[in-house]
């Protein structure tokens, strides 16, 4: 126990300096390469932070835990918008692209909407299901593509990095970040797993929320460093990395079973994400009223979970 507890302590210690440094590298690319920070935040950022959810759920499908699996991107999901937003908008608020709100928040929700009705509709992902989610990532990743090229930023107040230090920062805070999470993620395991809890709550609850560790400690490093658009990017884009590429190339290994009550927390997922469509449409900026009613629905749904 005094062992879990020591580990516990150095991975969230590993998780906040990680978070820090990869913030401070991101932002100085976009800087660097006058690329939109909402960019960087969608796909640098975005990709190292979900590398734990990624790890997690691949290799439960592939050892036969497909309910840790599934349960695990459906609980990230859900956590990254009323959990994650919901901390960050109470420490500042956190204003949103319109490309952000007309395409990218509706992106999420319409995957989720879909991914709930291959589950439902067939009870499983199937190879020709996680084909679909792989081609609406590469589609995705050409949208990126051109709204780099079409949208030039400048990042004054980001501090100058030569590109050897740059990179240097992203790799190390990506490594810190995801060994961090392994740190935490396990010894909350074996806390979850000694109180005889199931394997879809652990998966939606412990493990979902311990791998979703870097996207909370990176967006808290963003928003209080004030980019508001790598906080953002990085939930918008860990929840399409999640349901597109973690799924579809998970699904393309071994068709991945979905149970009944998935459906639920699918639905979870899709009013989570149409509740912050909502919050941010008219004044484009998610405030800390908005991000405290988004804190209470996540206690709202780990009641739901529990009881």
């Amino acid at each position: 126990m005094l062992v879990s507890i020591i580990l516990l302590i150095l991975g969230f210690a590993m998780l906040s300096k990680g978070a820090d440094v990869l913030v401070d590298g991101a932002s100085a690319m976009a800087r660097k390469f006058n690329i939109p920070e909402i960019v960087i935040g969608l796909t640098i950022v975005a990709c190292g932070t979900s590398a734990p959810e990624a790890a997690v759920s691949i290799s439960s499908v592939i050892n036969g835990a497909s309910g840790v699996g599934v349960g695990n991107i459906l609980g990230s999901n859900i956590a990254n918008i009323l959990l994650i937003l919901g901390v960050s908008a109470l420490i500042t608020n956190l204003y949103v692209q319109k490309n952000t709100i007309l395409y990218e928040i509706p992106f999420v929700a319409f995957i989720s909407v879909l991914l709930m009705f291959m589950g439902w509709q067939y009870g499983t992902v199937s190879r020709v299901s996680a084909l679909v989610l792989c081609v609406l990532f590469v589609l995705f990743l050409f949208y990126l593509f051109v709204i780099s090229k079409n949208q030039k930023t400048e990042n004054s107040n980001v501090e100058k990095m030569s590109s050897i230090k740059m990179i240097l920062f992203i790799l190390i805070g990506i490594a810190a970040l995801v060994v961090g999470a392994k740190l935490t993620v396990n010894s909350a395991i074996n806390i979850a797993r000694a109180l005889n809890i199931s394997e879809r709550v652990i998966g939606l609850t412990v493990i979902a929320f311990g791998t979703s560790l870097p996207e909370l400690v990176t967006c808290i490093a963003a928003a209080i460093k004030k980019h508001s658009d790598i906080a953002i990017g990085n939930i918008v884009g860990s929840n399409i990395f999640n349901i597109l590429f973690v799924l579809g190339v998970t699904g393309l290994i071994q068709p991945i079973p979905f149970e009944n009550a998935f459906l639920i927390d699918s639905a979870w997922g899709i009013v989570a994400t149409v509740l912050l469509w909502i919050f941010v449409v008219n004044d484009k900026k998610l405030t800390k009223g908005k991000g405290l009613i988004l804190l209470m629905m996540y206690v709202v749904y780990v009641i739901s979970l529990i009881r």
